[in-house]
């Protein structure tokens, strides 16, 4: 597997597409594919997976591996005794410097809802990565993110002991757990 993961802050995602990625360079290959990209809302967190033939090649019962960006770091200019007049009027140069640890931190803060945060541990793991998870008013929206099958009774059974409801919708069908 040429794979790599690679985890950003909701605002680090806002700035590449609003084109100001001042603090993340990327020194991802050329051939770099986007395959999957995942929010998770109470990590505050969006996780993308990336192939590329330039990546190492790992096992393919090994997890996937973090790909670390390069940081932009601000660098002194020289005096300006030493370069042209046009170049000191320039505040700083930026030059790309590889971090070994990952950009996004976990988080500090508790999620925006205690209880909604406990609602989603009733899940387990494998669970989890199967449902999505938001905030709306007074309910938190539980939606899948693929086809359930056998999942989906098991799945139901613990938001009915939470107190919700399954909402079938002409397009996109959820569960609503009420916060109580």
């Amino acid at each position: 597997m040429k794979l790599r993961i690679i985890k950003l802050t909701p605002e680090q995602v806002t700035q590449l597409l609003q084109g100001k990625a001042s603090s993340i360079a990327s020194n991802l290959p050329e051939d770099t594919e986007l395959l999957d990209i995942k929010m998770d809302l109470f990590a505050k967190q969006v996780t993308m997976v990336v192939r590329s033939e330039g990546f190492e090649d790992v096992a393919e019962n090994q997890p996937i591996p973090e790909f670390h960006q390069a940081k932009l770091q601000e660098v002194k200019p020289t005096p300006a005794a030493t370069i042209k007049p046009e170049a000191a009027s320039a505040s700083a140069f930026r030059t790309p410097v590889i971090e070994s640890k990952p950009l996004v931190p976990k988080p500090a803060q508790p999620p925006a809802s205690r209880y909604a945060a406990k609602m989603e541990n009733e899940f387990s793991p494998d669970q989890r990565k199967l449902l999505s998870f938001t905030l709306k008013g007074d309910v938190v929206v539980v939606k899948p993110v693929q086809f359930l099958k056998a999942e989906w009774e098991d799945i139901n059974e613990i938001v009915r002991s939470l107190g919700g409801r399954w909402v079938k919708g002409d397009i996109v069908s959820y569960w609503e757990i009420p916060l109580q």
